[in-house]
């Protein structure tokens, strides 16, 4: 396998690219270090998204995000969908290119949710099998993303961070590391967030993501529509004082606010990580 090594990447602070901002990021400019493109949403044959990447993309750094690899399911990989991806690799040139640690679908039909995995050996021996057989085919490491979760399986025999960690580890890949799935994720099942901070490799982690949620009865829900409430930029900056500073990303994915408003969220992830690294120094 070739490509991009584990080393940390300081592309620095990004957002997610939505059609929303097209027109603004062309004619503005803003101060946005980088941009996080959702794969599924290229992998077209033309039209009005690729005429839109192709001249942002000579404007800004991008990473590609994936959400229908199904890294985790039972399925054979789906071949056609990974030739369509290393297609999109070789006109982005992305930075690195990302999917989630869950399993999609199963028996050619895709659920468009992002289900939760068993923690047990044999899951981490077959998701790493599996990693590295994507890794071989498009000849560079990828990042695999934490979801969050609202069920748990009884035959779970270890937490979710050493389960990540260990695939991380055997597959030799990287880890998207969402603070907001974390937190999600500890208030649903009564862990520890930080616990789980301080258990992943640092040196395995090259992007973070921060994004909103929201609350329906007694459980917290990733709806990545609000903007980041005290508790997640606590846990951000507790990230950032653990893992140093790593490319971090604004997610928003429905009741898209003007560009403006999610760069005011930007910068003060910008300056948290400053203050951060100043008290450090």
């Amino acid at each position: 396998m070739v490509g991009p090594s584990n080393k940390k990447n300081g592309l620095g602070f990004g957002l997610g690219l939505r059609t929303d901002h097209y027109e603004q990021v062309l004619n503005d400019r803003p101060d946005v270090d980088w941009l996080e493109i959702i794969s599924e949403n290229y992998m077209v044959e033309g039209g009005k998204p690729l005429y839109y990447l192709d001249r942002i993309r000579e404007l800004y750094p991008m990473v590609m995000h994936g959400v229908s690899m199904s890294i985790g399911s039972t399925a054979p990989l789906n071949l056609d969908y990974l030739a369509d991806l290393k297609r999109l690799i070789a006109r982005v040139e992305p930075a690195w290119v990302s999917d989630h640690l869950c399993w999609t679908g199963v028996h050619g039909r895709n659920l468009h949710d992002l289900m939760p995995l068993p923690y047990t050996e044999e899951t981490i021996a077959h998701v790493s099998a599996r990693v590295k057989q994507v890794q071989d085919f498009l000849g560079r490491q990828i990042l695999l993303e934490n979801v969050s979760s609202y069920v748990t399986y009884n035959a779970s025999q270890i937490s979710e961070w050493a389960f990540l960690t260990e695939i991380a580890e055997r597959a030799d890949c990287l880890i998207l590391l969402d603070v907001n799935n974390i937190y999600v994720s500890s208030h649903n099942h009564g862990f520890d967030p930080v616990e789980y901070l301080d258990g992943v490799p640092g040196d395995r982690i090259r992007q973070i993501h921060l994004a909103g949620h929201s609350y329906q009865d007694q459980l917290i829900i990733d709806t990545q529509d609000h903007p980041f409430c005290d508790p997640v930029w606590s846990l951000y900056r507790q990230a950032v004082e653990r893992f140093g500073r790593v490319a971090t990303m604004i997610e928003r994915d429905d009741n898209i606010p003007p560009l403006d408003e999610l760069i005011a969220e930007l910068d003060m992830a910008r300056r948290l990580t400053a203050e951060q690294e100043a008290a450090a120094a």
